[in-house]
């Protein structure tokens, strides 16, 4: 069991904590709604530390995030990030990912916390190019400022100089902690990452600095059950539920970062003959105005036939419904069509829906 450095700051708010990723993680605090809610109406912090960095350097860094990932990594430029994948030569998804251009020859990967090990080794595997392949995850803790309060607080603490555009990022400090300010997000809403490294004692004065900015705004910590109906309501795919390598891009509704015309990337072979065979399946984003809980593994069905499996499931706490990911038969997929939840053998009528179920 890992331990991220502000666990002993989980256990003195009262967090319930569970295993994750082989890291004890804060699942909830208060509760899941109400923190929901807080990051929906003003600002909340995650504790993300679980996730992954793994550093690319090297004169070669950028032929080689360009080989193992399927989004044009050329079209960055130092300070940019792009969301990417990483797939197998027959389509499947090795991970999601974000791509940070540190400089010309320089990337940082931030990848699912279930699977440093496994993109570390596989990365290695495709090195033919010389990079130099750095696991720094451990050396790191992560906290996403999330929520429409998120710039005001963060600004109070690194002033104006974090102006950032979505998608981009800064060095800069807080609470005197060198970092990397990000604006990304998980949750639809505005929101910052901070990348740092450095003892409890550090973290701790970060986390307090924050806490002390965001008091004016009622900022909250925030749990992984939260982040999971937050990323929900905005159809953002997880990894090992909605995709994984028995799924490939172009079904999971993530064409538009693969771009089957750059230079060779491995997988592209396959998911060019996937693009011109077409897709057999699709995830779909669904609704049930019935009380119900869709869960992951659920069938969807039409007449009691299975035409689809649910790979996320939840009682959206801003909507008050039951949403759903899933994927379905192609025929199944047009918005409006008419479906059901098979729900302890019993079929709950809902619908496809147009993503995400919330517009931000």
């Amino acid at each position: 069991m890992k331990f991220t450095r502000f666990n002993k700051i989980h256990k003195s708010l009262g967090a319930k904590m569970v295993e994750f990723a082989d890291y004890e993680m804060p699942i909830q605090y208060s509760s899941i709604i109400a923190e929901h809610k807080a990051v929906r109406n003003s600002v909340g912090v995650f504790d993300v530390s679980h996730m992954g960095e793994i550093f690319i350097t090297g004169k070669k860094a950028l032929e080689f995030v360009q080989l193992i990932t399927v989004n044009d990594a050329s079209k960055l430029v130092p300070g940019k990030v792009q969301y990417s994948a990483m797939c197998y030569e027959d389509g499947g998804i090795v991970d999601d990912l974000l791509v940070y251009n540190l400089a010309s020859n320089e990337y940082l990967l931030v990848v699912n916390a279930s699977n440093i090990r496994k993109d570390f080794n596989w990365m290695n595997e495709h090195n033919n190019l010389d990079v130099d392949i750095s696991n720094l995850s451990d050396d790191y803790s992560l906290l996403a400022i999330q929520g429409p309060n998120s710039e005001k607080v963060i600004k109070k603490l690194s002033g104006d100089s974090v102006d950032l555009e979505y998608y981009h990022f800064k060095k800069g400090s807080i609470a005197g902690v060198d970092m990397i300010i990000s604006r990304t997000g998980y949750t639809g809403e505005i929101g910052y990452e901070l990348y740092f490294t450095g003892s409890e004692e550090t973290a701790e004065k970060v986390w307090n600095a924050i806490f002390e900015a965001g008091k004016e705004f009622d900022i909250q910590p925030v749990g992984l059950a939260a982040r999971d109906s937050l990323r929900m309501e905005m159809c953002f795919c997880l990894y090992g539920n909605d995709i994984d390598k028995s799924t490939n891009p172009l079904e999971a509704g993530l064409g538009w970062i693969t771009k089957l015309n750059k230079e060779n990337f491995i997988g592209q072979n396959s998911l060019k003959k996937i693009k011109e065979e077409g897709t057999t399946r699709k995830l779909v984003a669904m609704i049930s105005d019935e009380k119900t809980f869709p869960r992951h593994g659920y069938d969807i069905t039409v007449d009691r036939n299975k035409v689809g499996t649910i790979t996320s499931g939840t009682v959206s706490p801003s909507l008050e419904k039951p949403i759903a990911l899933g994927y379905a038969n192609k025929e199944y997929i047009p918005e409006g069509t008419k479906i059901n939840f098979l729900v302890r053998g019993k079929e709950v009528p809902a619908r496809v829906v147009k993503p995400p179920f919330i517009k931000k």
